[in-house]
């Protein structure tokens, strides 16, 4: 990673944002809260975290980060885990509710239970190293995937951990695990993305 060009930020409104920052300190990537315009203003990639998905819009509304959160994960890296997950796809349903429409994906809230419902399991995954430990809390599940989404793990048929150019959505936990394959993989998009844009701009 190329350090000083490269600043991820945690979305750090409502949830679990501590644990992901942990994740990525253990692969020697540190990340900052963002609490504020001013802060996502200064970030080139993004973690939206697990949490609760109706609390997280009003408190992004009350900060005043709504609108600017809309544009940003349109054009630069985001990677979004369960609550995250419902924020950024196309359509939610049980109940339906308000997203930003920037994942073309279906997901159904709470579909694999309640608090007491939730679980560990392995699920299987295209991403080398073998099955991910996944950890499901109140997950949604991926219902519909458009035809720019690309699955990389799946949970009894379904897909729970998908990508979409710039997006990477798990519907599960993996902060929440030991295995940081994950983590690794979207610092390696954010690269990606580094790269591409140092070359547009050399051009």
């Amino acid at each position: 990673m190329t350090g000083k060009a490269t600043t991820i930020g945690v979305l750090a409104v409502q949830g679990d944002y501590e644990a992901h920052s942990a994740a990525f300190a253990e692969l020697g990537m540190a990340t900052c809260p963002v609490k504020t315009v001013e802060d996502l203003a200064g970030v080139t990639a993004l973690v939206m975290p697990g949490g609760e998905s109706t609390a997280m819009l009003r408190l992004l509304k009350r900060s005043g980060l709504d609108a600017s959160l809309r544009e940003f994960v349109r054009k630069q890296p985001v990677f979004a885990t369960c609550a995250g997950c419902i924020l950024l796809a196309r359509q939610v349903l049980h109940p339906e509710q308000e997203s930003f429409a920037a994942l073309d994906v279906t997901v159904e809230r709470n579909a694999y239970g309640r608090q007491n419902e939730s679980a560990i399991c392995m699920v299987e995954t295209t991403l080398p190293g073998g099955d991910l430990e996944a950890v499901f809390i109140r997950a949604p599940r991926i219902q519909q995937m458009g035809p720019s989404v690309e699955a990389l793990a799946w949970r009894d048929g379904f897909p729970v951990l998908v990508r979409q150019g710039g997006i990477l959505a798990a519907t599960f936990h993996p902060e929440l695990a030991s295995d940081r394959r994950i983590h690794q993989l979207f610092l390696q998009m954010v690269e990606t993305n580094l790269q591409q844009n140092t070359s547009n701009f050399r051009a």
